[in-house]
């Protein structure tokens, strides 16, 4: 509900008509324009009525399908953050549907310049409310990331119509192969509308993952062509077969950028209120996101927008939860970031989103914007420590057994500083940021030359190694060495405490080409490719999956604390000393858990085997005394070595 205790905003059905209000404080003028039903021909432009800071007009003659636009007329003048031009048509924020995608045009940044035929039409929607199920996903579980697009477009056994768009996900091949991998919840990265950067356009490229945003609500056209009821039709199916949906939110920036950027929405209805500016400066606008601008997240205003932005998606399509993009930012205000914000308070508050699921990367680009182990409680986190810690071992870097072990129990040297007692940790090896996970194991350095910006885009340091030859080979040594270290990888990730998350195509082996700023790639260097998956490593991680759902071990997010839920094994069957966590050396590790079995329905125990050597090593488990050692995947009786560059499960079998 509003925290301000403002009318509500955006399109309303009332028994009057139709209702459309807009906040914004600093401008002298709001019209309304009504467009005809395709969209192109602007019929009406009515004067809203100012109420304070709220500008509105109800009309008995808007039914659901009218097509709207605003425009706000003021002062321009951006060196005071005042950015009114009438000749700007702007998108309501608070939109629900679009009638066409955005597209960048350098109209859209220059004053005076006419931009009616380059910006959507808002569409007045009454959107049908589900029941609202509490969510299904819950932390421990597999989250699967992704792109709408990429994951679906090449997929011959979909409906030439529905590849590429959220229906597609609802598809009984996609719904298969997540049931397949045991997928607890499929997390969907952004398909909000979004516009293209302003620099993309000339290199004939464009963003294929959504992260430059217009406004909240309104789904972008090319990925929902169905509305709301696409999304909600799809959620409903996953929900059938167990499988939840997390929607991957911006709330950090928006497609109108810096002020060279566009104008497009709130920086038109409202600069000064949506986004947020240099003290004493108001032309300066704040970039803690490396994208140009930062929403004001600790206004009031802005808060309503996003609390009614989550409400919207849960009680429209039923999603499960929200993944926040440089979720820093929704803690912050002018003097840093706050644990308590309003936000996060509200958020939790919320009679509508206080069990939903909530994760954060906990991280921006601003000063003080590293916050990872700091968001409240129930926000899980995106872990890029064991992200990089599980990397770095399986690189060979030196000092890594510790590490390793920190992540594989819970990272608790990161969520108990302020007193927890489990982990709120999202364990991945790889994301839709940086490699792939088997370009981890291909290319030693970037190769972002297709970006067009002479590679210097993307982060330098991947913690990645190429096995002997930089990309592409015809080694069959050197790929098979590969697939064991995707492998190894792989199991690694699923034998860590915690949620898990797997990025879409990685449990086939995708690859980017060693390309680690992809965004601007809507094209086959990440459209997955469904018939060059590698089966065997699809077969692994399917395996892992099951067997990670087998054991409770798994369930359970609370630390791991060697009180007689896990003991730290050398390979020879001895307890680690603190020699051996110290040597820099140490390549080899046995994690031994005491877990339920739910295939056998008693306790038991579970030894993870951990080999980053290139030869066999011989292992010694602890005796059994009324049962046997048998892998845990294959079911064969255990052996006296492990396989080089491994990770092996052993179940205590009675």
């Amino acid at each position: 509900m509003p925290t301000t205790g403002i009318p509500p905003l955006g399109v309303t059905r009332t028994p009057d008509g139709t209702r459309f209000a807009v906040w914004s404080r600093h401008a002298a003028r709001v019209d309304l324009c009504l467009f005809d039903e395709s969209g192109a021909e602007e019929l009406r432009r009515l004067p809203m009525l100012r109420d304070g800071d709220v500008h509105s007009l109800t009309l008995a003659d808007a039914p659901v399908g009218t097509r709207y636009g605003l425009r706000a007329d003021g002062i321009y003048s951006p060196d005071h953050g005042l950015w009114f031009d009438p000749s700007k048509l702007l998108v309501d924020p608070y939109a629900i549907e679009l009638d066409r995608p955005f597209r960048h045009d350098r109209r859209l940044t220059i004053f005076g310049e006419e931009t009616a035929d380059l910006v959507p039409r808002a569409i007045v929607t009454e959107t049908e409310a589900v029941k609202v199920e509490p969510p299904l996903f819950e932390p421990g579980g597999l989250i699967y990331e992704v792109a709408v697009k990429p994951f679906t477009i090449l997929h011959s056994d979909i409906p030439e119509k529905k590849r590429g768009t959220v229906a597609a996900l609802a598809q009984p091949v996609i719904i298969d192969h997540l049931k397949r991998l045991g997928v607890s919840a499929v997390e969907l990265m952004p398909i909000v509308a979004w516009i293209d950067e302003r620099h993309l356009p000339s290199l004939g490229l464009h963003n294929g993952w959504g992260y430059n945003p217009t406004v909240p609500m309104a789904l972008d056209p090319r990925l929902v062509p169905g509305g709301v009821k696409e999304l909600r039709n799809t959620v409903e199916t996953l929900h059938k077969a167990g499988i939840g949906v997390i929607l991957d939110l911006v709330f950090n920036h928006s497609g109108e950028s810096d002020r060279l950027g566009t104008t497009l929405s709130m920086r038109g209805l409202d600069n000064l209120t949506y986004y947020r500016h240099v003290t004493d400066q108001p032309g300066e606008l704040i970039n803690d996101t490396g994208c140009g601008n930062t929403i004001a997240c600790d206004h009031p205003v802005v808060r309503d927008l996003i609390l009614a932005s989550l409400r919207h998606f849960v009680l429209a399509a039923g999603v499960d939860g929200f993944r926040f993009d440089l979720a820093s930012i929704l803690g912050r205000d002018m003097s840093g970031f706050h644990r308590d914000a309003a936000l996060f308070a509200a958020i939790a508050a919320d009679s509508v989103l206080g069990d939903r699921i909530l994760i954060a990367e906990p991280w921006d680009t601003g000063p003080g914007g590293y916050q990872l182990g700091n968001f409240p409680e129930p926000f899980l986190e995106w872990n890029d420590r064991t992200r990089d810690d599980i990397r770095r071992y399986w690189r060979g870097d030196r000092h890594a057994i510790g590490a390793l072990a920190t992540a594989l129990a819970g990272s608790s040297d990161t969520f108990s500083r302020w007193g927890e007692t489990a982990t709120r940790s999202v364990n991945f090896i790889a994301a839709h940021d940086g490699f792939t996970l088997t370009d981890l194991t291909a290319y030693a350095r970037k190769h972002n030359e297709a970006n067009g910006e002479d590679n210097g885009d993307g982060h330098n340091e991947n913690y990645s190694w190429n096995n002997g030859a930089e990309g592409p080979i015809d080694d069959p040594e050197i790929a098979t060495a590969r697939q064991a270290d995707a492998m190894a990888l792989i199991s690694t990730l699923f034998a860590s405490r915690g949620t898990i998350m797997l990025t879409a195509g990685d449990e086939g082996g995708r690859s980017q080409g060693g390309n680690n700023n992809a965004y601007a790639q809507d094209n086959g260097l990440t459209w997955l490719d469904w018939t060059k998956l590698d089966r065997k490593l699809i077969d692994h991680t399917a395996a892992l999956s099951a067997m990670r759902r087998r054991f409770d071990v798994f369930a359970e997010t609370h630390f791991l604390t060697g009180k007689g839920d896990v003991a730290w094994l050398r390979l020879d069957g001895h307890p680690m000393t603190v020699e051996d966590w110290e040597h820099p050396a140490t390549d080899n590790l046995v994690m031994m858990l005491a877990t339920g079995d739910r295939a056998q329905r008693r306790a038991t125990r579970l030894a993870v085997v951990i080999n980053r050597g290139h030869a066999p090593h011989p292992f010694q488990l602890p005796a059994s005394l009324n049962g046997k050692w048998c892998d845990a995947l294959s079911g064969t009786a255990a052996t006296p070595s492990v396989a080089p560059r491994s990770v092996t499960f052993f179940v205590e079998v009675f």
